[in-house]
C-alpha cells in the first residue's frame, strides 16, 4: 500500500532523528581515528577534526613495540576465540533439554535460572570461590565465571521452541535420539540464532575488564582491554616508555591514547558485519515466545 503524506513526513523525521544519533555514536570515533593518524604538528595545534593530517603510522609502531599491546592482542584473541566456544557449548546444551516439553521439572529449572538473573553471590564470594580452586593467573577464572548467560540461554530456549514439531517428529521416525536430533537437524537449523548469540559473547570477552583485572595478575596475560585502560591512565605514555627523543617528536600523549582506543573498537566492528544479517533475525525469532 502507497504511504499516506503524513506517513511519509512520519518516516523522514524518524530518519533524521536516527541518522542524528548515528552521527553522535560515529563522529568523535572518526576524530579519534584521524587523531592516531595524523603526525605530532597537527594534532598538538589543534586542526585534526575527522581527517587525518600529514598521515603516518608512527604512533602505531610505537604502541605495539613500547607497549605490551601485541601481546595483549593475543590475549584477548585467545580468551574471545575460547570463551565464545566454551559459552556456546554451554548455552547450547542447557536450552536444549528446557526447550523440550517432556523435560520433568522443567518450569522450575528455568525460574531457577531466572533466579540468577536477580540475584548473584557477589564479587567477593565469586573471588574467594574462584581462589579456591585456584583459577587465580589462569584463564579458566574468566570462562567459568562467564560460562552461560541466562538471557542469551532464554533466547536459544525460545528459539528452539518455535522450530516446528513436525520437524522432530519427522526426525525421530527415521530413527533420531536427542544427541542426532540436535546436531543433525535443530543446530543447521538455528545458525540465525547461534551467530547472535556468538556475537553477544565475542563482545562479553573482547571487553572483559573487571574479571581480568580481579583474577589475572601477571602482566604477560592481561588482555588488551587492561592494557589500553592503562595507557589511557598514564600522564605521559611516551616518556615513560622510551627516551628516544626521535620517537618523542614523532608522537604524543594523545595520539598513542587515541590508537589504544582504536585497536580496541575496531576487531568488533570487523566482525559485526558478517554477523549482521543473522541479527535482527536471530533476536526477534528467539524473542517471540518466552
Amino acid at each position: 500500500m502507497k504511504p499516506t503524506t503524513g506517513e511519509k513526513i512520519f518516516y523522514l523525521i524518524n530518519y533524521i532523528i536516527l541518522a542524528g544519533f548515528a552521527l553522535t555514536c560515529l563522529l568523535p570515533f572518526v576524530h579519534i581515528a584521524a587523531v592516531s593518524l595524523s603526525e605530532r604538528g597537527a594534532v598538538e595545534s589543534g586542526h585534526v577534526s575527522l581527517w587525518p593530517i600529514g598521515l603516518q603510522v608512527s604512533a602505531y609502531k610505537f604502541f605495539f613495540v613500547a607497549t605490551p599491546a601485541l601481546k595483549a592482542l593475543k590475549n584477548s584473541l585467545l580468551i574471545t576465540v575460547a570463551g565464545v566456544a566454551i559459552s556456546m557449548l554451554g548455552t547450547i546444551l542447557a536450552a536444549y533439554p528446557l526447550s523440550r516439553s517432556y523435560l520433568a521439572g522443567k518450569r522450575y529449572l528455568v525460574l531457577a535460572m531466572v533466579f540468577t538473573m536477580l540475584f548473584s553471590g557477589g564479587v567477593i564470594p565469586t573471588y574467594l570461590v574462584v581462589k579456591s580452586l585456584s583459577l587465580i593467573d589462569s584463564y579458566w577464572s574468566i570462562w567459568l565465571t562467564g560460562f552461560i548467560s541466562t538471557y542469551n540461554m532464554l533466547l536459544m530456549r525460545s528459539y528452539f521452541e518455535n522450530i516446528p514439531h513436525e520437524v522432530e517428529e519427522a526426525a525421530r521416525i527415521d530413527g533420531c535420539g536427542d544427541t542426532m536430533l540436535l546436531w543433525r537437524i535443530i543446530l543447521p537449523l538455528s545458525l540465525p540464532m547461534l551467530a547472535t548469540l556468538a556475537l553477544f559473547y565475542g563482545v562479553h570477552y573482547w571487553n572483559a575488564f573487571m574479571s581480568v583485572l580481579m583474577y589475572i595478575n601477571k602482566t604477560d596475560l592481561q588482555n588488551l582491554t587492561v592494557i589500553v585502560q592503562a595507557v589511557l591512565q598514564k600522564s605521559d605514555v611516551v616518556s615513560t616508555a622510551t627516551t628516544d627523543p626521535m620517537e618523542q617528536q614523532l608522537v604524543m600523549n594523545e595520539m598513542i591514547k587515541a590508537v589504544g582506543v582504536v585497536v580496541m573498537v575496531v576487531p568488533m566492528l570487523l566482525v559485526y558485519p558478517f554477523l549482521q544479517k543473522y541479527f535482527v533475525k536471530g533476536v526477534m525469532l528467539g524473542s517471540v515466545k518466552g
